[in-house]
């Protein structure tokens, strides 16, 4: 009886545990954000604000060419996930469909890709974007973030091509329909957890990354929000309740796009794990 309430209850107490492991850092940073400064120099640590602020975020709000980095992420994320998605569409279903030499290779050279730090090849980037004349630009950001997403989202999407039944298609085929057509009408509505799921992986890597703008784009109008956080941080300091709201600001959309695509997402992120 004991051996089973313990084993019953170590799980529990481990998720908790976890679960608090990992929602007490977002906890913190937000409620920092509404802290006001003499709160958050305490020695003291005040877990339960009694005052409220909204200085931190009019600090953040209002730093220079902030609306400038809030369009440039957006344009350069938002391309880099449908780009990335209009080519592993095509290439995912080519995967699971069609049988040709290499084939095997050319998976193991995805799964290659998609294990290679970026942060090593920055360099040797930032030197053809040197050499092509285009540093402090959007274009070579936005190619270079589809390229990073890209083998996962042909990984995943192939397991979801490779589960819809042949006879589907096939059926649609006989009714009349082109192979294009019977792909967008049956095969690609039955890809939507996969797609959201691959684009919320898409945007949350294009969102956050940060070497190859540091490198390739100096100037501030072609800059994106991870390197406007660092603008926080003065020769007087840091200044935390900004840094902290800046960071809440810079999350909002991740956390919006995660609530509202979870469920789909988790069940892509498994099915497109487990089949094909």
């Amino acid at each position: 009886m004991k051996r089973s309430l313990f084993g019953r209850l170590w799980p529990n107490v481990t998720a908790v545990i976890l679960f608090i492991g990992f929602v007490f850092p977002v906890y913190w940073m937000f409620s920092t954000a509404f802290k006001p400064t003499g709160d958050i120099l305490s020695e003291n640590p005040v877990w339960f604000p009694a005052d409220v602020t909204f200085e931190h975020f009019e600090t953040a709000v209002s730093a220079d060419h902030f609306w400038s980095f809030v369009s440039n992420s957006l344009i350069v994320t938002i391309l880099a996930v449908v780009f990335s998605l209009i080519i592993a569409l095509a290439g995912s279903f080519a995967l699971a469909r069609m049988r040709f030499k290499g084939r095997r290779g050319f998976i193991i050279g995805f799964m290659l890709a998609q294990m290679a730090p970026w942060e090593v090849m920055v360099i040797a980037i930032y030197m053809i974007v040197r050499d092509a004349s285009m540093l402090n630009s959007l274009v070579p950001l936005t190619l270079f973030y589809m390229m990073m997403v890209l083998p996962f989202t042909i990984l995943t999407l192939r397991g979801f091509v490779a589960a819809v039944p042949k006879e589907l298609e096939e059926a649609a085929m006989v009714d009349g329909c082109t192979r294009m057509t019977a792909f967008r009408r049956v095969i690609l509505p039955l890809l939507a957890p996969g797609l959201m799921s691959t684009s919320m992986f898409g945007f949350i890597t294009a969102w956050n990354e940060l070497p190859l703008v540091l490198v390739m784009n100096k100037e501030v109008e072609s800059q994106t929000l991870p390197l406007w956080l660092t603008s926080f941080q003065t020769v007087f300091g840091d200044d935390w309740g900004a840094t902290m709201a800046a960071s809440s600001l810079f999350a909002v959309p991740i956390l919006i796009l995660f609530v509202y695509l979870q469920r789909r997402a988790v069940s892509g992120l498994t099915d497109g794990a487990v089949k094909g």
